[in-house]
């Protein structure tokens, strides 16, 4: 064995997902394998970033990691599947879509997709593991993104502010233009208007 691949580290892959509570469009998921080479300062849960802190280290995550890329689910999906299976779904479709192949996959939370890698899940991952932290953010910095994109196609719900979460303007929203097709319909709100 060379010297080079015996130090090498193990590909470890973050996994996260965002998007699970709102009433409207997809769920997503991401997939990170750092660079131990150039580690990126301020990781975190995204939950716990300002907006303009979670942009510039998106730009530096996809920039600095070894790879990274999407997956998701869309609302269809989640009700024919449910949530928890939709969010599995979309956590395996961003680590199939790696460009590297992990040896290992931390994922946040205490439910864990099918993966061709071992995989260990962590609860509150996306605090204390930085590639967690990575994927979290990428995945909450481009479901935003899309929200945002969505309320252009679907004005009046305030897709943009609340991202689709059951606020009381998005409540109200609904009651008033009724259900969109990017709408969840097996969740009970929704399912209630739709009667």
């Amino acid at each position: 064995m060379s010297r080079e691949n015996r130090w090498s580290p193990i590909h470890i892959a973050g996994v996260d997902e965002v998007g699970r509570g709102p009433l409207a469009g997809p769920v997503v998921a991401a997939a990170v394998i750092l660079d131990p080479e150039q580690p990126i300062a301020g990781l975190a849960d995204s939950k716990k970033l300002s907006e303009r802190r979670r942009e510039v280290l998106d730009l530096e995550i996809r920039e600095r990691a070894l790879c990274w890329a999407l997956g998701r689910a869309e609302p269809e999906e989640i009700d024919r599947i449910n949530i928890l299976q939709a969010s599995l779904l979309a956590m395996q479709r961003a680590v199939a879509a790696l460009t590297t192949r992990p040896e290992l996959a931390l994922v946040d939370g205490n439910r864990a997709p099918r993966l061709d890698c071992r995989v260990h899940t962590i609860v509150g991952g996306d605090a204390s593991e930085p590639a967690i932290s990575a994927a979290s953010i990428i995945a909450k910095v481009a479901r935003d993104r899309e929200m945002v994109e969505l309320d252009a196609r679907y004005p009046g719900y305030g897709l943009a502010r609340h991202k689709g979460y059951p606020t009381k303007q998005h409540m109200e929203a609904l009651q008033q233009l009724g259900v969109s097709e990017i709408h969840r319909r097996s969740f009970g709100p929704v399912q209630r208007l739709l009667g």
